[in-house]
Parts: C-alpha cells; sequence; structure tokens
C-alpha cells in the first residue's frame, strides 16, 4: 500500500491546513475533496450510468477530445472506488479521491481516453487485491502497461533499492511509452498538493526527489503546466523563507495601481488590430519560482518582471507577422529575440521569443505562438494524444517511435543498463537530469546526435557507438582535425575518427571529458574490467616508444634511413631551377620546400647564393615587408624534387613503423622524420623525402593519410628567418 493510504480503522491525522497556496492558472479547475468523498462514499451507480463523482474528469475530457467513447472511464471508476472502499488518506478523504484528482489533471492537459482509464487504476495493483492480469482482461493490454509502469516495487522486496529500481523501472516503461511518466507526474503534483498531512522531514525528502528527478523529466517532456506548479510547491516547502518573500513581493506587485503589462497588452492589440492581423494577447503572469529568479537577476523587480504578454495566432506565418508589427511599431530589444519555431527545443516547445521596450524604460517580454504551440507547450507530450495510435510511423522492427524526439530518453535508457547497481544509477540520474539543455550536433551522413550542453567529442562518440566507442581515436568538427576533449556547440558537424588497431583502448583521462552518464558509465566499466591497461594512454606509451629510440633527444624520434644505408650524410638533391643570373648557385628554401609545379620566387642571400621559396611561403612575405627584392625564377625540365611533409596522426602502436613502409612502398626515399612529444593523444610527425618525380607527390600523400590513424597530411609551412 503507497504512503497515502492508512487503514480505515485509523485514518491518521487531518491536516488543519492545504498545501502551500500558490499562484493558480485561472483555467485550472481544482477539486472539491470533500464533494469528491461524498459521492465516492455512495458507491457506484447503476451499470451503464456515468457516476456523479467522475462528472468533472467527463467535462475536462470532453472539452478536448467531444467524441470519446466514455465506457472505459466509467468501468474503470468502478472498479477503482469498489477497491479502494474503506481505505483513507492520511488528509481524512477517501482514497478514491486521489486517483479521481490525478485523472482530471491529465483530462485538463488533453490525455486521450486510455490514459485516463489507467489513471484511474494506477494504484490498484499496488494498493488492492487487484491484479495486472485482471486489468488486462477487463480493459486491454495498453492500460495493463501503463497501470504497471507506474506500479511501485516493493520495500519487502527491494529494501533500500525499491525507490532508484521503481524509477529505473518506470523509465523504462516510458521509453516503450511515453504515458507512464504523463500519469507519474499527475500523480506527484497531487501528492505534493497535499504534502501538508506529512511530518516535516518526510515533505523536505519527497520535495528533493521531485525536484532532483520529476521537475527534469515534466521539462523533458515539455508538461509545462505540471512543471511549473511542482516548482512551486518544492519551493514552498525546501526554501519557505525565500517563499514567503517571493509571495509578498507578489502580492506587493497586485496591489500596485499601475498595471504596466495591461497597457502595454492593449498597445500589442492596437498594433495588430491596425495590421489585420487577428490574434489573441494574454498577460501571463509568472509563477513563484519565476519571479524569485528574476529578483535574483535583477535585483529590484519592476511592475513588468511579474508576468509577459502571450500573442496567440491561428497559423506559423501570423507568428512572423506579429513579430514584424511590434518591431516595426515599437521599440524591440534585439537581444532577448529567440526563435524556437524554426528551431524548436528538445522538449516539442516552440514560440517566438521577443521583447519590448517603453518609454519609462521597462522592458516586457512577449511569447508569440500558434494556438496548437501554445495547447504543446502547456502539455507537451500530453498534448500529442495517443502518439502511438494506428497510422503513426512505427519502425519495422515493431518498436514504438519515440513521439518526443529527444536524444535524452535514449541515452537515458542505454546507460541505465550499464549502471551496475542502485546508488550508481539513482546518482548518476539526477546528474543526468540536472543537465538542462540540449543541443544537436550532425554526422558527416546527415544524421543527428541529441547531447547535453557541454558534452565534448568524447560523449558524441559513445552516444553513437555505445562500447565501440572505446576505439575512437579523434574527430574532425566542422571538417577541422580535434581532440576527443572538444566542447561541441549546437549545430556543429562531428565525424569520429575510429581507429583499426584490435588493440585501442579509452583513456582514463577521457573521464574528465565526458559530460553524459552514458560514455561515463562505459568509460569505469572498461577501466574497472582492465586494471593493468588503464594508468597508460596509448598516446604515453608511444611518447616512451619514442624516447628510447637510439640517437633521438628526450621525446624525439629522429629516422635517418638515408644515411644508414650509405654510411653517412648524403649529398642532398634538388629539382632544377631556372633564373637569368650566371654564376649563382640555387638552394630550395627548407621552411616550405617547393617542389614542381609549385609557384615559386627568389631571393638573393650572402655568397651569390638565391634562396627560392613558394611564392605562398609566409618568408617570402616577411621579406618583402623588409624591402627585399624577389628574382624572377622558373623550374627547368628535372623532376626530381625533395620535400617536407607534416603528418598529423593519433598516437597507436606501429604507427611510426606503418608509415615509413607506406613512404617506401611508394618509391620514395626519407631523407629524416622526426616525431614530436604526443599532445593530447595527438602526434606531429615531419618527414623530409626525396621523390623521383614531383607528380609522385599527391599520390604519396594520399598513401600516407591511407595509414590507419593519419587523419592530416600537408606540406611544410613553417616559418623561418630568410637566409
Amino acid at each position: 500500500m503507497s504512503a497515502e493510504a492508512t487503514n480505515p480503522a485509523n485514518p491518521g491525522p487531518v491536516a488543519p491546513a492545504a498545501a502551500p497556496a500558490t499562484v493558480r492558472r485561472k483555467s485550472r479547475a481544482r477539486i472539491d475533496l470533500r464533494r469528491l468523498g461524498r459521492a465516492a462514499l455512495l458507491g457506484p451507480t447503476a451499470r451503464d450510468k456515468l457516476p456523479d463523482a467522475i462528472s468533472h474528469v467527463v467535462d475536462a475530457h470532453r472539452a478536448h477530445h467531444p467524441d470519446a467513447d466514455l465506457e472505459p472511464l466509467r468501468r474503470a471508476y468502478v472498479l477503482a472506488e469498489s477497491s479502494h472502499r474503506g481505505q483513507m488518506r492520511k488528509s481524512g478523504e477517501p482514497y478514491i479521491t486521489h486517483p479521481l484528482a490525478v485523472t482530471l489533471i491529465l483530462a485538463e492537459l488533453g490525455a486521450e481516453t486510455t490514459t485516463l482509464t489507467a489513471s484511474l487504476l494506477h494504484d490498484t495493483v499496488e494498493d488492492t487485491d487487484v491484479t495486472l492480469d485482471q486489468v488486462r482482461e477487463q480493459f486491454g493490454e495498453e492500460v495493463r502497461y501503463l497501470v504497471d509502469g507506474v506500479t511501485k516495487l516493493e520495500k519487502v522486496d527491494y529494501g533500500a533499492a525499491a525507490e532508484p529500481e521503481t524509477f529505473r523501472k518506470m523509465l523504462v516503461a516510458t521509453g516503450s511509452d511515453v504515458r507512464v511518466m504523463s500519469i507519474k507526474l499527475a500523480d506527484r503534483l497531487h501528492n505534493m498538493r497535499t504534502l501538508g498531512v506529512m511530518r516535516p522531514e518526510k515533505q523536505a525528502r519527497i520535495a528533493k526527489v521531485t525536484r532532483d528527478v520529476l521537475i527534469p523529466l515534466a521539462e523533458r517532456l515539455g508538461v509545462q503546466a505540471l512543471k511549473t506548479e511542482l516548482e512551486d510547491l518544492v519551493f514552498a516547502i525546501l526554501h519557505p523563507e525565500e517563499y514567503e518573500h517571493t509571495r509578498d513581493l507578489i502580492a506587493g506587485n497586485t496591489a500596485h495601481p499601475d498595471d504596466t503589462l495591461a497597457e502595454t497588452a492593449d498597445s500589442v492589440r492596437a498594433v495588430l488590430r491596425e495590421a489585420d492581423i487577428a490574434a489573441e494577447v494574454l498577460i501571463r503572469p509568472r509563477h513563484f519560482v519565476s519571479v524569485h529568479r528574476v529578483a535574483r537577476k535583477r535585483g529590484q523587480l519592476r511592475d513588468a518582471d511579474f508576468g509577459r504578454l502571450l500573442v496567440l495566432v491561428a497559423e506559423d506565418a501570423d507568428c512572423y507577422g506579429v513579430l514584424g508589427e511590434l518591431h516595426t511599431c515599437m521599440t524591440p530589444v534585439v537581444s532577448e529575440f529567440k526563435d524556437f519555431i524554426a528551431v524548436p527545443k528538445f522538449n516539442l516547445y516552440q514560440s517566438l521569443h521577443t521583447a519590448v521596450a517603453r518609454a519609462d524604460g521597462q522592458v516586457v517580454e512577449v511569447l508569440i505562438r500558434t494556438h496548437q504551440m501554445h495547447r504543446v507547450a502547456e502539455a507537451g507530450v500530453v498534448a500529442l494524444g495517443n502518439p502511438y495510435a494506428p497510422g503513426a510511423d512505427d519502425p519495422a522492427d515493431g518498436e514504438r517511435a519515440d513521439p518526443t524526439r529527444p536524444g535524452w530518453l535514449s541515452r537515458l535508457l542505454d546507460w541505465q543498463e550499464a549502471a551496475p547497481d542502485p546508488d550508481t544509477f539513482w546518482s548518476t540520474l539526477r546528474e543526468d537530469l540536472a543537465q538542462d539543455r540540449e543541443i544537436t550536433v550532425f554526422r558527416p551522413d546527415g544524421g543527428a546526435l541529441g547531447l547535453p550542453e557541454g558534452a565534448s567529442c568524447v560523449d558524441a562518440a559513445y552516444a553513437q557507438y555505445g562500447e565501440d566507442a572505446h576505439a575512437c581515436i579523434g574527430a574532425r568538427v566542422n571538417g577541422r582535425l580535434a581532440t576527443l576533449s572538444t566542447v561541441l556547440r549546437d549545430g556543429d558537424t562531428v565525424q569520429l575518427l575510429m581507429g583499426q588497431d584490435p588493440a585501442s583502448e579509452p583513456s582514463r583521462e577521457w573521464l574528465e571529458h565526458a559530460h553524459t552518464a552514458a560514455a561515463r558509465i562505459a568509460i569505469q566499466r572498461w577501466l574497472a574490467a582492465h586494471p593493468g591497461g588503464s594508468g597508460e594512454t596509448q598516446a604515453e606509451a608511444r611518447a616512451e616508444e619514442a624516447e628510447r629510440a637510439p640517437g633521438s633527444a628526450a621525446g624525439e624520434a629522429v629516422v635517418r634511413p638515408a644515411e644508414a644505408e650509405n654510411g653517412g650524410v648524403t649529398r642532398p638533391r634538388g629539382a632544377d631551377v631556372l633564373l637569368d643570373r650566371p654564376g649563382a648557385t640555387v638552394r630550395l628554401a627548407g621552411c616550405c620546400t617547393p617542389v614542381p609545379p609549385d609557384g615559386i620566387t627568389g631571393f638573393a642571400v650572402r655568397g651569390g647564393v638565391v634562396t627560392v621559396h613558394r611564392v605562398e611561403c609566409a618568408a617570402v612575405a616577411e621579406m618583402k615587408n623588409r624591402g627585399r627584392t624577389d628574382i624572377d625564377v622558373r623550374w627547368g625540365d628535372t623532376t626530381e624534387c625533395r620535400v617536407t611533409l607534416v603528418a598529423e596522426s593519433f598516437g597507436r602502436p606501429h604507427l611510426l613503423a606503418d608509415l615509413t613502409e607506406a613512404i617506401a612502398l611508394a618509391g620514395v626515399d626519407i631523407v629524416s622524420a622526426t616525431v614530436e612529444p604526443p599532445s593530447q593523444q595527438r602526434v606531429r610527425h615531419t618527414y623530409t623525402l626525396q621523390l623521383p618525380d614531383a607528380a609522385h607527390l599527391p599520390a604519396l600523400m594520399r598513401a600516407m593519410r591511407d595509414v590507419p590513424g593519419v587523419f592530416d597530411v600537408a606540406r611544410s609551412q613553417h616559418q623561418a628567418p630568410a637566409s
């Protein structure tokens, strides 16, 4: 039996007052518990006649679904009332008033009949002798699934793990049917409304779980009507002094003779009438927590800070028409403009946000949306009705598509399977839900990944590949090579670079850059399973290999195969360069290593030597700035040349050997090669190469790029002093 139900012989304390009052929307009907109690005690009415106790639920339901079949509601109420008969809430009311109140909340939001039926029955399996099989027999599999999804696990069986395991079960069920969480949120809202009968310590415990888990879930599902009221109720319990201060601020503003928002609303109506745009302009008072946040941000509050204007129109195009008129006829605050119609939030929310400045200096925020957008903004997934009705685009494998389209739910379902114990799941869930903004990044194939704000390439790798991301060795972000620690921004394009070596493994330092629960848990599991390999990254191992290379400086590998083969330093060879200066010695600049058919220019230096640079070399611009005169030079017929290439890669075993092999197979001599110490798993290789023919250069660079772990090969662009 749930904590809200008591033995009829001991009905428990009756609350002297209801839960702390908050500002309510005028459109929200409140339940008269005493009237419901009297109706419930009368028992079910004659068959085929709707009981009086659910007449208010029916009225709210008919407002959204005028053609709905009410027979399932009647039968569900009869079963719920007879099952809960004799049970009392701690408030002293008959227990049936609770499922009725929860069902009314959902009916007002526009929930369809199946959800309301399950809502009436949501505590029967948990608190009475009704079984899930009975629910299936009488109401079908969908209702059974929803009731099972919100049924708590018994503390007798799970002990202290009962609460986290109940939430895990509920979230898994939500993954297949989001209506499970809709019922849970409405259930928690009614319990929070009547929490005043509980002991203060129990109120605080329930309020904290509501704050850390249920409110973020309401936000993600877009059910703002429930989220804002839950926020106010939690605020009143956990921060009573600040709550009272905020209530005094709101009361003081209500008594103020001036009404800035009403005046501005009249001005907006006049502007839209003149433009012949049919629109409804409403004043939306801020709820308690919103007022508190604005007060902390701005300090002294003015009249316009206690609410916003809401403009409702018929079509999407009208939203932009309203925006244009307001920005033309009033003074817009450009920094406040946001377009959530073209780019909806991850929780289905759509609106245009703007603000206009009044002559007295006050700024009035304005929300512009269609009536349908408004229903979704208030009710979120509940406003979708039955998102799984026939005709929806369900996958061919029979699994239901997620109607909310977020990445957060699939991410949550993925990592919860890997959570090793209830405590890890519970703490990680709270951390995951605390990330209250989502970004979208795109894959090169056009697919998208939803990630929390602040996510890195590590998170993107595990979001796309799961545990196969252990082999990820880098990424390109918007076409540029990037480390896995790179923080992504909304709209970035991310190409994840996967290693081919089976020895690829994650690094402990990845945990510092992992922002999502899925990435952290996957990395932690691998590290726990491979304690011997967890302390050393592949890049670190590569650095040690470089340090052990003979004849190298610390941290640098130096390879000179030409010297080794010939027993000494070979005479450098280069392509022929022609110039109109008899007797001059030509030297190709080492800073840019020009090769045919590069555009080239020359500069005279000491000893009658002419150094030849690529025309785009930085040294050319530097010498011209110093007043040096360049010399016309051109390539001769000889095609043999020397070139310096820089390869960017990510550290892995045997990479240097694979690169030198690729160069040798291309028929190119290596004059020298250096490998810089690894930095954030990135390794930079510099090769000076002798090519038998400059035409071979593009093929050589392609062969080097094809080596696993190498992601960029370019001509050297080192800046060197002109000499």
